[in-house]
Formats: C-alpha cells, structure tokens, sequence
C-alpha cells in the first residue's frame, strides 16, 4: 500500500509539475507576445487590417471603362463599325484616335490609355474579298484586369460581326436559316463557381487562408528572433526549472499561438467574406474540421523552421519573399496540370496548399467535410510530422542550452580556482 501511495502522488506531483511549467511557458509566451510590437503587429494587426485592404483594392470584381487609344489607318465603315461596338461595352472606351501606332505606344507609355486597337490599312479590303482580316490588340500587362477587359471586349466583337457578315453569304431562305449556319450550336455559358467572373472570388479566399499562414511564420520566428537576441548564449530555450522537459515547453508555446489564431481564423475564413460579398458556402463545422489541422500545421512547421532564425530580421527574408510561389503552387490562381511534378512535391511540404485547396472547395465550390477528407488527413499528417520535427528540434536546444550553461559554469570555477591559486601564491611570497 506504501509503494501504491507513494506512485500515486509521484505521479500526481509529476502532473502537477508538468502543469505549472506548461501555464508558465503559456503565460510567459503570451505576455512577450503582447509586449513585444513586432510580433503584436503581425499576430493581430497585419492579420485584422490586411485581408481588408486586400478585399478592397479588388472589391469591384472587374473594372469598367477602360481608356483605349484607337489607330485606324482603314478609315472604312467595317472599322468605324469595329470601334462603335467596342466603345459601347461597359469595360471599355475609345478615349484616344490616333494617326500612327507610335503615337499611341506613347500613350500607353505615359499611361493615358491602357491598350491599342489597330487597324491596318487592308482591312476593309480584306473583308471585301472574303480574306482574313487582322486587327491588332496590344494591352497593358501591368494589371490582368484591364488586360482582360480590352481583350475580351475586342474578342466578342469581332465574333459578333463576323457571324453577321457569314449571313449575307449563307445563301439562306429564312432568318432561321441564317441562324443555323452561322451558329449551329448555341452556347449559353454559365460560371459556376466563380459567378461574377471576377478576381475577388476566384483569388481572395485562397489569398484569406494563405494570410494566415505567412503571419504565424513571420510572428513565431519574431518570436524565435528576440529569445536568441535576449539570451546570452544566443540560445533559443533558457535554462529554468520550467524548461526541463520539451513537451511543456512544445505545447506552451504552441497552445499560446493556437489560442491567438482560432480567432484570427474566424475572423479571416467568415467575417472578410461576409463584409465584401464574396461567395461563401461552407457550414461552420466542414470549417472548423478543416481548420484546426491546418492551424496545428502551420504552428509546429513554423516552431520548427525557428530554429533558423538566429536574428528578428532573418525571418522576413525566409518568409516573406515566399508569399507569391507558394501560392501558385498552391494551384488556386495557376491550374495545377501544368505545375512540374518535382514543384508538386515541394508543395507537399507547405500546409497552405492543402488549406488554400480545402477552403475553396468548400467555401466556394459548396463541398463538403467529405469533399474535403484528402486535404483534412494530408494536413493531420503534416501536423503530426511537424510536431515530431518540433520535438527533435527543442531537443537539440536544451541540450545546447545546458551545454553552454555548464561551459559557462566550469570557466567560473576555473577563474575562481585560478584566483585563489594566485591569491596564495602571493601570501606565499609575502
């Protein structure tokens, strides 16, 4: 009964133990969080402010009225007829004619317009003679927007006009016969997904989730940054008697950014979509089971890419640069069949290309928790993976620590030995 008792409070007091360090680690994790501006700055503010401002800037979905220098050197009624219809589209205006096409090149240079319609001066007499006529479209590249506007608008045109001129030559009898031959298969295209066929709805959920990710990596490793700067060891974990064991000080840390983050979550995934209109679909609970795996993911990856971080400005230039490949790769705004096999494996390895995968799938495509069950368990795996890296990596700092801390001790020692050797030899001589 004696051993019984005395296991049972060991183990009581090894629990209680294992508590107190886990709300200390918890607390102290959380008070440098909030003291510290920069991690303050990218754990709540950069998460509140930026998927808004993003939101915004695209917010209109497409853009109308897009300035557009014309050159016709036709001069001829089937390009006065071209440039009518394109001027009437709503994305679309003809702001500038011009004489040459190095007039309008230097519009675009100075970015009065944002593209050019050219017509060449065998145009008319093309059509005239049933060959194929050109007309040129150079758009602005700087912004896809307005590139598709231009293009698009000049596209449908051409198309409308050249079935109107195919019905003067179909040698038809009645209208619908004019209708069969010059449209034999009528097309009413319909988006389903992306319904309004703009970049909010296509881009900014992936974008959303993405956020996410990049600011947990850039406050952990803040965070890695300033406990190496404040330790005089340039140590990651300092040595105490809460720090003795790498579960509490794991868990601690990564409890505190979890805590932090479910709300930032709810906040990015339902409230920015709800304030901008864009499509929304997904139930709380297929959101909730797709985004703790996710969280978890990215707290223990970026825990574990930490230990890289020997300074605060180390983790700008390892995260930030990022943003832009990882979210092509995550095949949300470049179609995954044409991202290289060795970069889909790369792929693998970053938590944000199965959430951004997961997300639009559920909040745009309306899927569901089963919709979704490869991304869930592939995220699951990354979070076990990246704990256990996790695990191995807190290790191998609290052995450096207590290494560098019997060092340091040892050379105390020896400098007290030394001086009560000369200390000594002095009386000695004396």
């Amino acid at each position: 009964m004696d051993k019984a008792a005395a296991s049972v409070k060991k183990s009581v007091s090894g629990l209680y133990d294992f508590l107190s360090s886990f709300c200390y680690i918890w607390w102290l994790e959380m008070k440098s969080t909030v003291k510290d501006e920069g991690v303050l700055i990218f754990f709540l503010l950069v998460p509140l402010a930026y998927p808004l401002l993003y939101s915004w800037i695209y917010n209109n979905e497409v853009v109308r009225d897009v300035p557009v220098a014309i050159v016709d050197l036709s001069h001829s009624a089937a390009s006065r007829e071209f440039i009518r219809s394109f001027d009437a589209s709503p994305d679309v205006r003809a702001a500038y004619y011009c004489n040459n096409l190095q007039e309008a090149k230097d519009l675009v240079g100075h970015q009065a317009v944002k593209g050019v319609l050219y017509f060449p001066e065998n145009f008319d007499r093309a059509l005239g003679r049933g060959e194929q006529a050109h007309v040129g479209v150079y758009c602005d590249m700087s912004l896809m927007l307005t590139y598709k506007a231009i293009y698009q608008t000049a596209q449908t045109v051409a198309l409308e006009l050249n079935s109107e001129r195919l019905k003067h030559k179909s040698f038809s009898f009645t209208e619908r016969d004019e209708e069969i031959n010059t449209e034999p298969l009528a097309v009413d295209a319909e988006a389903i997904f992306n319904t309004t066929g703009g970049y909010g709805n296509a881009i900014l959920p992936g974008v959303l989730i993405l956020i996410l990710q990049q600011t947990l990596l850039l406050g952990i490793g803040l965070s890695a940054g300033t406990a190496r700067e404040n330790n005089r060891f340039q140590d990651l974990v300092p040595i105490g008697k809460h720090y003795n064991g790498i579960l509490r000080i794991v868990l601690g840390k990564s409890f505190c950014y979890f805590m932090i983050y479910c709300v930032m979550a709810a906040y990015v995934t339902m409230a920015v979509p709800y304030f901008f209109g864009f499509t929304m679909l997904a139930h709380a609970s297929d959101l909730f089971w797709l985004l703790l795996p996710y969280l978890l993911a990215v707290i223990f990856f970026g825990m574990t890419v930490s230990c890289l971080v020997r300074y605060r400005e180390n983790v700008m230039l390892l995260v930030v640069f990022t943003s832009v490949p990882l979210l092509f790769l995550t095949g949300a705004s470049w179609p995954q069949s044409n991202i290289p096999g060795y970069w889909q494996g790369f792929s693998w390895l970053i938590p944000s290309t199965f959430g951004v995968r997961g997300y639009l799938r559920i909040a745009s495509m309306g899927g569901t928790l089963d919709d979704i069950l490869p991304e869930v368990r592939t995220l699951w795996i990354q979070a076990v993976i990246y704990f256990t890296t996790t695990c191995f990596v807190y290790r191998f700092q609290i052995i450096n620590a207590r290494k560098h801390a019997i060092a340091h001790y040892e050379m105390i020692q020896n400098k007290i030995k030394k001086a009560r050797e000369e200390k000594v030899q002095k009386e000695n001589k004396g």
